[in-house]
């Protein structure tokens, strides 16, 4: 008896063996499912002649044009000829150049086809070098047939499918249609449910594929997608609900917030009042500590919002019952910062035991890398037998060695930058089975639907109002190629902040110039990298020029147009004894006094680092950064009473994508708004986090931004499946599927969360 194929069938049982290594080495296509998920780009008929205006030098292209002539002649060099066979859409002619005649293709004037290859220039024309074709022949030039036939021929919807080299579009259709041929639907079961499906109007799996594959009609395209981006929105969102499900169901220590204590005493001295953001975001996280089991809670918010001073309040509820707290920063510059901050903020009540700390008080303890052996044993020790109660550190709190006496809480900033392993090994450091509470943090602003499935297994709470005193912040482009005598201006306005006894920070996408990648630092491509890499081409030709680096750039000044001013540098491969005593100086009120004017650093200031008295921040080659970390370095000014002054320096042209990202900055200081903005330029990858697992992208074909309606019925349809269903005995079929799309290592990662 054969066995039946279906979706999970090998691709080399259903199209042979030499296709199949061909799908697999172009695109890691390995079963059915794989191919059938593998969904077109674009869509056309016979006949609609692709316009040559949108084609890019060096891209791979699939044109459908018609041939207009066809010439051989001998090479001038060397034995053989060349055959030129011009094309056109219509209105212009593309040349299609052969080394040597393409033996068993009919190249006729009249005919109309399929060319694919990647675009050259010669003799500043485009070409296509030896493209493969696929020419269409019988009902375009058959006069025999009726009518009718020639009609709908002539109007057959042709999917185009992204291509390599190696693989023509066409060939990939051949080999989807094959596989749609043989498979047998009746053995497949549809992980939809039938009433998800019915209440949203979702067709059927069979439907669903060849809607997309083989339409008939637009429409069948149409419903055919937005069935596909149904399954991965519900598979996604279901594993978020199981997630959140087991978080649920895991034991946690209640910490009750005490009347009296650290808190209340905190809250008495402080300088300023709570906003009614932070005041009401801090009910709804002791409310959650004082439950018995674990809180999972996401806190986003603006640049300057105050989201520490929320998670501080956090960390003294839970010491005042009786716990401890480890904050978990991404560079030792802002784990360095947060110690400073919040021993300054606490006052004696962070010198307990001290002759002039309070009675009542604790003790904050700093735990990094670069730390010498001798002083982190005495805070290892420390922590581990409670004499202080808040942690703070770096990646170096999460080694084995590290231990607490009782942790209860623990806070991740800037959570982006850590892994699911990385916020689970801190988690699993607590006693008696019991799990911390946990409360992740990031100063990037999150589109909605971002939260609810990169987020989704966290309740989120979103800080939106600024505290009392933020000055306002002006940001301008610099465009230094086209006017350099704006550049000149950008220095001139440095120094006017300097001798008004201001300080300024400039800003730089590498640390020396030969670098390939620095430490502590995230320029565009790896930003926009976050959920996708860009579309290629994308960069325009100010991608080749040489960036700036913190070197040649503090050299550059200190000789020229910032002589006499006083500049330090600062990057992630200093030493961590040097960075601190830096950013001591720089951010210490007489900074003035004690001999920094201008920080020329890389990114390693982009998050944390409070200057009140930095008013101007200049980024060299802007263009390489995204849009959301170009919002959190302007951040970094206006924090005190004087208004800050952001500049984009970039030598990206006019209308290039960089060039407009930088408009979109300049435009709006809406963080939320530039969060969709930063969104919509990336092809989203793995909403579990690709870079926590190391696996490749599981979103395929939804949009974050596109399907939000999907995505947030997805949600609720999840939620009620699991919460009747928690093991999905009853959904073995969704299961799979959310197995296939959300990988082996987010389901290993749930049984251990």
């Amino acid at each position: 008896m054969t066995t039946p194929v279906v979706l999970s069938t090998k691709l080399r049982d259903v199209v042979g063996g030499r296709t199949a290594t061909a799908l697999q080495k172009a695109f890691d296509l390995v079963t059915v499912h794989d191919l059938l998920m593998y969904l077109p780009r674009r869509y056309t008929r016979r006949g609609e002649l692709t316009d040559f205006a949108s084609l890019r030098e060096g891209e791979l292209v699939t044109v459908m044009a018609r041939i207009k002539r066809v010439t051989t002649r001998p090479m001038r060099q060397r034995r053989g000829s060349i055959t030129e066979v011009i094309v056109t859409d219509g209105q212009s002619d593309l040349s299609l150049t052969f080394f040597r005649k393409p033996w068993g293709t009919k190249l006729t004037p009249g005919l109309v086809g399929l060319f694919a290859g990647k675009t050259s220039r010669y003799n500043q024309k485009l070409q296509l070098t030896h493209p493969e074709c696929n020419i269409f022949d019988g009902a375009d030039t058959d006069a025999s047939l009726d009518v009718d036939t020639v009609t709908a021929f002539a109007d057959e919807i042709l999917p185009v499918y992204p291509a390599s080299a190696s693989m023509a579009s066409w060939k990939i259709s051949q080999a989807v249609r094959m596989v749609l041929e043989q498979v047998d639907w009746a053995s497949e079961p549809d992980p939809l449910p039938p009433q998800t499906a019915q209440r949203h109007h979702l067709v059927g799996l069979e439907q669903a594929y060849e809607g997309i594959h083989r339409p008939a009609t637009d429409a069948q395209v149409v419903e055919g997608q937005r069935r596909i981006r149904w399954d991965e929105a519900l598979a996604l969102q279901t594993v978020l609900a199981v997630r959140r499900q087991r978080l649920t169901s895991q034991s946690a220590q209640a910490r009750m917030k005490q009347n009296s204590g650290l808190l209340a005493d905190f809250d008495e001295k402080l300088p300023f009042v709570l906003t009614a953001g932070q005041r009401e975001i801090g009910d709804q996280i002791f409310e959650d500590l004082a439950q018995e089991h674990p809180m999972h809670r996401l806190l986003q918010g603006e640049v300057g919002s105050g989201k520490t001073l929320v998670a501080l309040r956090a960390m003294l509820a839970v010491v005042d019952a009786g716990g401890q707290a480890a904050l978990l920063a991404p560079t030792e510059v802002l784990a360095a910062q947060h110690a400073r901050s919040i021993r300054t903020l606490l006052g004696a009540l962070a010198r307990g035991g001290q002759l002039d700390g309070a009675a009542n008080g604790t003790q904050v303890a700093l735990i990094t890398g670069s730390m010498s052996a001798a002083t982190k044993r005495k805070e290892m020790l420390a922590a581990a037998s409670g004499e202080v109660g808040i942690v703070i550190g770096t990646h170096a709190i999460l080694e084995d060695k590290v231990t607490f006496a009782d942790l209860g809480l623990v806070v991740v900033d800037e959570q982006h930058r850590f892994g699911v392993e990385q916020r689970a090994a801190l988690a699993q450091k607590s006693l008696d089975g019991k799990r911390p509470h946990v409360l992740v943090m990031t100063a990037t602003p999150i589109p909605r639907t971002v939260a609810i499935t990169v987020f989704g297994d966290l309740d989120v709470s979103v800080l939106r109002e600024l505290p009392g005193g933020r000055a306002a912040i002006t940001t301008h482009v610099v465009p230094a190629r086209e006017k350099p005598g704006f550049l000149e201006r950008t220095w001139e306005r440095v120094r006017e902040e300097v001798s008004q006894g201001h300080q300024a920070y400039v800003v730089c996408p590498r640390i020396v110039a030969t670098d390939v990648e620095d430490d502590g630092l995230v320029v565009a491509d790896d930003v926009l990298d976050e959920f996708g890499a860009e579309e290629a081409g994308d960069r325009g030709p100010e991608a080749a020029l040489p960036m700036a680096s913190v070197e040649d750039v503090a050299a550059e000044l200190a000789a020229g147009p910032l002589r006499g001013v006083r500049l330090e540098v600062l990057h992630g491969r200093m030493p961590g004894d040097e960075k601190d005593a830096i950013m001591r100086r720089f951010s210490s009120e007489t900074a003035v006094a004690s001999g920094i004017d201008v920080l020329v650093s890389t990114t390693v200031i982009e998050v944390g680092v409070d200057v009140p008295n930095a008013t101007v921040m200049v980024v060299m080659d802007a263009d390489r950064f995204g849009v959301s970390q170009l919002h959190q370095l302007r951040g970094r000014i206006g924090r005190g009473g004087h208004p800050g002054l952001c500049l984009l320096v970039t030598s990206a042209e006019p209308g290039s994508p960089g060039r407009e990202r930088l408009e979109v900055v300049s435009g709006t200081v809406d963080g939320f708004e530039l969060a969709r903005v930063d969104l919509s330029t990336r092809r989203e990858g793995d909403v579990l986090g690709a870079d926590q697992s190391g696996r490749k992208s599981s979103l395929r074909n939804l949009s974050l931004l596109r399907d939000e309606d999907i995505i947030v019925a997805a949600r609720s349809e999840a939620e009620a499946i699991v919460e009747s269903d928690p093991t999905l005995a009853s959904h073995p079929a969704l299961a799979a599927l959310a197995s296939t799309l959300a990988g082996d290592e987010a389901a290993d990662w749930l049984d251990r969360s």
